[in-house]
């Protein structure tokens, strides 16, 4: 169960992040957002505050912020058409509803000769009570069309993320990978503020419970001068050391509220890789700074980046198997794993994960946010975007393909961990 909680949480992070991202830099850009779901599939749970409706679905796997205009707006309004309009104080027109014009009495009812909903914002028609005079009704930039029920805000065409600025829709898709990376740098601000940041002076750390250094009387804090004759200036210069030296006895010479004490410590042996090492159940110092800390967190962000291109790298020329890859069982497993190890090594999983869904929606894949800033580029150096329809096809064609491979991913951790 806590493994099923730790898993729902840390993807419910990720993809609230990346959504939010969108989110943010569509509203900034005055794009009109109708949706903003966490997970697929069935609603949970929904809410509607402004213009935007927030969404839970059941299966906590991807989300979306729905932006007019990214896809052709539906609803037409068709002359010929009989519809209800209701009117705020200034006779603007505030709702115009379609069908079961019974339930909404104080509704108007006009024949449409012509609507435009989008750029004019006007509606001409012949009202029931007045059918020899062609009228024209001016429609509120926030009206709501009423179909089946269903109340939907109308998008006038600068409300549209079609036509916001080339810059402007490329921070709109641009923002949800940003915020997946900014994420991950706050968690391992978070876990360098909360443990502390390694130091590489020659003082010991933590003491575990169970190791040679607390059987021989090390106490955290005590400052190593020498082991065996040699000086010591660094931490670095204690594992050395320790590492080269399982078994064998050692005389520490450390400074312990101002006197100086020596100890004898033998270090356990362990095999790393094939090879003996040694180890006396210590942990490097830590230095707990908000600036430190900061620091912390851009390297941490920084490896792991390098690292995941890495091993694209090698998937792309061939050094790594597609069968190694991991979809949401393998991740599950793996953070099951991880959440046994501790809260700190979760969290850093988690920062981890969500450079990873960075840096995959980043790659130039259609259906993926990288697909999409792909087409503005081209969009850029041609002067003109791409016909619609075509780019439509190619993240058509794109998502089949992505739906086929996250299938291949799947069956092959079912495999690995139900069929082994």
């Amino acid at each position: 169960m806590t493994t099923v909680i730790a898993f729902i949480v840390i993807f419910g992070a990720l993809v609230f992040f990346h959504e939010l991202g969108h989110f943010i830099f569509a509203k900034r850009a005055g794009i009109l957002c109708r949706e903003f779901a966490i997970g697929m599939g069935p609603k949970v749970f929904s809410y509607k505050k402004g213009e935007t409706v927030y969404n839970i679905r059941l299966l906590p796997i991807g989300g979306y912020v729905r932006m007019a205009g990214e896809d052709p707006e539906m609803i037409e309004i068709k002359p010929g058409y009989r519809i209800g309009l209701l009117f705020n104080k200034e006779e603007i027109v505030t709702k115009i509803i379609l069908n079961n014009k019974e339930k909404y009495p104080d509704c108007r009812i006009v024949e449409v000769e012509y609507a435009d909903i989008e750029k004019d914002l006007i509606i001409k028609g012949y009202p029931d009570d007045d059918q020899e005079n062609l009228q024209t009704f001016s429609i509120d930039p926030k009206a709501v069309i009423v179909e089946n029920g269903v109340e939907s805000q109308i998008a006038p065409l600068d409300r549209q993320f079609a036509t916001k600025t080339l810059g402007q829709r490329f921070m709109a898709i641009f923002a949800g990978p940003m915020m997946n990376f900014v994420l991950a740098f706050v968690v391992f601000v978070l876990i360098a503020l909360l443990q502390g940041v390694p130091t590489n002076e020659p003082k010991l750390g933590e003491i575990t419970p169970d190791g040679a250094a607390k059987a021989a009387g090390l106490k955290e804090g005590d400052i190593v001068q020498s082991i065996d004759g040699s000086e010591i200036s660094s931490w670095s210069d204690v594992v050395e050391i320790i590492r080269k030296n399982p078994n064998e006895k050692l005389e520490f010479s450390v400074i312990r509220n101002g006197e100086e004490m020596e100890l004898f410590v033998t270090p356990d042996a362990k095999t790393v890789d094939g090879q003996k090492i040694g180890i006396i159940g210590v942990f490097s110092p830590v230095e707990k700074s908000p600036i430190q800390a900061v620091t912390a967190g851009a390297k941490e962000t920084y490896f792991w980046t390098t690292q995941i291109f890495v091993m694209l790298g090698k998937l792309v020329t061939g050094q790594f198997s597609i069968d190694a890859l991991s979809g949401p069982v393998g991740i599950y497993y793996s953070t099951d794993e991880v959440a046994k190890s501790g809260i700190f090594y979760l969290m850093k999983w988690a920062g981890i994960l969500s450079i990873n869904l960075g840096i995959m929606n980043l790659l130039p894949i259609p259906a993926l946010d990288g697909g999409r800033l792909m087409f503005f580029v081209v969009e850029a150096l041609r002067g003109k975007p791409i016909d619609r329809q075509k780019e439509g096809m190619v993240h058509f064609i794109g998502f089949a393909l992505l739906m086929l491979l996250m299938l291949v991913v799947t069956w092959n951790d079912i495999q690995r961990f139900f069929l082994k």
